[in-house]
């Protein structure tokens, strides 16, 4: 085998190595930028998730603790306004009916609703609503961690050609991280 022969294919050799290389490399380069591209994607979907929860929550709560604020209003209206009978009764038979209407609507607030727990409710409604926007702002947090690890990678320089050379560049350009809108500092109001 001549000596020229020999450098030819040493060459053809060494230059089939560095572009199955290259290729190897680039193709690593688009696969990574892809994974990190879809969890960028799933962590903004948890956070829609989390908005989601927030919606389907916080009416519900708002109207099962205003139901139960309403029904105690209603129970201490009858408890005290039978009571009231009692001071206003003259005779035997008007404290005896005083005290029969007293004796109904404890037994109907009772039968109704057994304790008088607005209180706890209107605490369990507060829990609730921090323990969902603590929820929203973890999903934030990790959907802003994932764009700072993609936009990271994506930037680099060789992986940013690796890209344009093995896909289009525009399929994994730079990703904007959560933006409150407008007025979002100020917190929200809710009402009864």
């Amino acid at each position: 085998m001549s000596k020229g022969l020999l450098t030819t294919l040493i060459v053809i050799g060494v230059l089939v190595i560095f572009v199955f290389g290259f290729i190897s490399w680039g193709s690593g380069v688009y696969d990574n930028a892809v994974k990190l591209q879809e969890g960028v994607n799933a962590e903004w979907a948890d956070v829609q998730a989390a908005y989601q929860r927030r919606a389907d929550l916080v009416p519900n709560l708002v109207a099962t603790v205003k139901g139960a604020a309403e029904n105690e209003k209603s129970i201490l209206v009858q408890v005290t306004q039978a009571r009231a009978g009692i001071v206003n009764a003259k005779t035997p038979e008007d404290l005896e009916l005083a005290g029969r209407q007293i004796n109904t609507a404890i037994n109907l607030a009772f039968e109704a609703y057994p304790q008088i727990r607005s209180t706890e409710n209107f605490q369990d409604l507060q829990s609730q609503l921090e323990g969902t926007e603590n929820r929203i702002n973890v999903a934030r947090q990790r959907f802003n961690e994932s764009i700072r690890g993609y936009n990271t990678y994506v930037r680099g320089f060789w992986k940013k050609m690796a890209l344009n050379w093995f896909g289009s560049g525009e399929d994994f350009g730079v990703r904007k991280g959560f933006e409150a809108a407008q007025g979002a500092q100020n917190a929200p109001e809710v009402k009864f």
